[in-house]
């Protein structure tokens, strides 16, 4: 029985190991003194790497990767050859990267369970249902330096000129002066509560009279309000997958530690309470 469980495991492993997807990843592409270099160590260390290849054009990535793996191999065999495996720094640190990397790999997978369609539309919908609804306003302005200023602005919209030619022309905001003072849309808290307070009470198309803020003196048009709409689903589910996975890790770990008997031995031990003395 034995020696049959021994031959279907190795009839197993032989089936993987013959699969397109293990060949692919274990395909060579390189080889330094003999050493392979596979395309599975080519997707570790990219994985590895990270920031270092951002900053590289795609088309050198690959090579820089090869080279670093090149480096690494002939580093490790002159290593070996010096006996630095057999330090006990060497085999500590083993042990210590061993239980990282299982720790990271159990998360990873055990992560990728629970943020599953289902759980991130079930948390889309229970989260916007919650959201009151946020009002908005799609505003112009016009910004100049002084009150005077502001109030000959004011005649001129009151005259009949176009509030985006009088913007482009006059007003000292470097980011919507250009754009003839158009601000998009916005909610209360994104602006001063000086201009936020006079724009939110506009009506449609009405101009205010100048207002003053720590940055000049202002002359505002609102083009339009409503209900900030609700984010898309599709839009948002890249941080809400990344929420239910850092979720289920946390979890994970606070799970682990409650089930766990942890003793710090660097501690000094508490001394005993002092025992209550008899009533007479």
């Amino acid at each position: 029985m034995k020696s049959f469980r021994l031959g279907t495991l190795s009839f197993g492993l032989a089936l993987v190991a013959a699969s397109p997807v293990f060949a692919q990843a274990d395909k060579v592409i390189a080889r330094v003194d003999g050493m392979n270099i596979t395309e599975r160590e080519i997707a570790l260390a990219t994985e590895d790497l990270g920031e270092r290849l951002a900053q590289l054009p795609d088309e050198r990535k690959r090579d820089e990767v090869v080279n670093y793996l090149v480096d690494l191999k002939l580093g490790a065999k002159a290593a070996i050859a010096a006996k630095t495996a057999d330090s006990p720094d060497f085999a500590a640190r083993l042990a210590y990267f061993r239980e990282k990397v299982l720790l990271d790999q159990y998360l990873t997978a055990e992560a990728k369970k629970a943020a599953t369609p289902e759980a991130a539309r079930r948390l889309y919908d229970e989260t916007t249902k919650a959201m009151a609804p946020e009002e908005e306003v799609n505003a112009r302005h016009i910004l100049v330096e002084d009150e005077a200023q502001a109030k000959a602005v004011a005649e001129r919209l009151k005259k009949g000129e176009d509030f985006a030619k009088v913007a482009a022309e006059l007003s000292k905001d470097p980011g919507s002066g250009k754009e003839g003072g158009s601000l998009g849309w916005f909610t209360k808290d994104r602006m001063v509560p000086e201009f936020a307070e006079v724009a939110f009470k506009l009506n449609k198309g009405q101009v205010s009279d100048p207002v003053k803020s720590q940055f000049g003196w202002h002359v505002i048009k609102l083009e339009d309000k409503r209900n900030k709409p609700l984010p898309d689903f599709a839009t948002v589910k890249p941080q809400i997958d990344q929420y239910l996975e850092r979720k289920a890790q946390q979890d994970m770990i606070v799970a682990l530690r409650e089930k766990a008997k942890v003793e710090r031995l660097d501690q000094p031990t508490a001394a005993p309470a002092p025992a209550e003395p008899k009533k007479p």
